[in-house]
């Protein structure tokens, strides 16, 4: 994608609104959580883990959020300050709201599941008053986590960051980050996800993520019909993944690109979206083509299944590129165009 789609004048490449939790991951791999009796602990969350990905491949992120205040919320901004995100707007709650926690299971590697303890969740209280104007305007692009739009206030300040973004010519990145505990039906699912993808000019999401949003649209549920009809809305790239299947990157010009996942040994079954898209959207920032966009979330992917953590293990493009060489003299090509 040409560089001048985002504005290079701005002074971040990307400003994330959404959820940060803290992940609880378990060291007695293979057990269940009753039998699991060791954790590590790291900063979590869809939007944290994307941003501290882009960051550590040297993108400058900024950050719409709540956190609690206590402990947790310190361990998190140190930890984004650690890794050079901006935390000036990051704000703690005022009335007991907790850091939303994940307690992962891995049971093997292709049987993951996760526990997510999210009552009085401090993300969604990320209220309207929290979104400044003048911060929005100097990113080139804007996240908005589908979590975030799950509940009040935190809807309507993701909803107040759209049309504040659409205002200035900032690009919109919707990452559907459907989790089903944190809705209360699937027709607000649907009416909240399906306006932000409207307006988006970036779209991730799963095959069901996809199916979801696009609940009243009366599709007929494949890939083509989704991609045609919000490349005939606002989104230039409307990315529908696949799972193990691999996924495949559409835009408005009807040009599409499968891309294969990289082979690895995995260590669990979650992460790896977050992976995929931190380096998918540092490649779209560099204004590479989508088949090295592609290959660079893939790889990211493969890389964040085969590893503990998710945050903290995010790679580098020194590791990211060593891995793609390594992965291709082995296996081949993984991205192919659609016919």
């Amino acid at each position: 994608m040409n560089r001048d789609f985002f504005d290079q004048e701005r002074a971040y490449d990307l400003i994330l609104l959404g959820r940060i939790a803290i992940d609880l991951n378990p060291l007695d791999y293979y057990k269940t959580l009753a039998e699991s009796e060791t954790f590590r602990k790291y900063v979590g969350g869809s939007p944290a883990n994307i941003a501290v990905g882009l960051s550590r491949l040297g993108k400058r992120c900024g950050f719409f959020a709540r956190i609690s205040d206590d402990r947790f919320g310190e361990y998190v901004t140190q930890v984004f300050q650690k890794e050079g995100i901006d935390i000036s707007h990051i704000r703690p709650c005022t009335n007991g709201e907790s850091l939303g926690l994940t307690f992962t299971e891995i049971l093997s590697p292709s049987d993951s599941s996760i526990l997510m303890y999210r009552n009085g969740a401090a993300d969604l209280s990320l209220c309207p008053e929290d979104i400044d104007e003048g911060y929005l305007k100097e990113a080139k692009a804007l996240l908005i986590s589908g979590t975030a739009l799950a509940a009040s206030p935190s809807r309507e300040a993701a909803l107040k960051a759209v049309a504040l973004a659409k205002k200035h010519g900032v690009r919109i990145i919707f990452d559907m980050d459907y989790r089903p505990y944190s809705w209360k039906s699937l027709e607000e699912t649907a009416l909240y996800c399906g306006i932000v993808a409207r307006d988006s000019d970036v779209i991730l999401g799963s095959r069901e993520e996809y199916d979801l949003t696009e609940r009243f649209l009366g599709l007929d549920g494949s890939d083509q019909a989704s991609a045609a009809w919000w490349t005939g809305q606002q989104a230039e790239v409307a990315v529908i993944k696949h799972g193990k299947e691999g996924s495949t990157a559409y835009t408005k010009d009807g040009n599409s690109y499968s891309i294969r996942p990289f082979p690895v040994s995995a260590l669990k079954g979650f992460g790896g979206g977050d992976g995929y898209a931190s380096s998918f959207l540092y490649g779209l920032l560099e204004g590479m083509d989508l088949p090295d966009c592609l290959e660079l979330g893939s790889a990211s992917a493969a890389m964040l299944v085969a590893s503990h953590g998710c945050s903290a293990d995010m790679p580098t493009l020194e590791a990211l590129e060593q891995f793609i060489r390594q992965e291709k003299e082995q296996y081949g090509e993984m991205v192919a165009r659609v016919e």
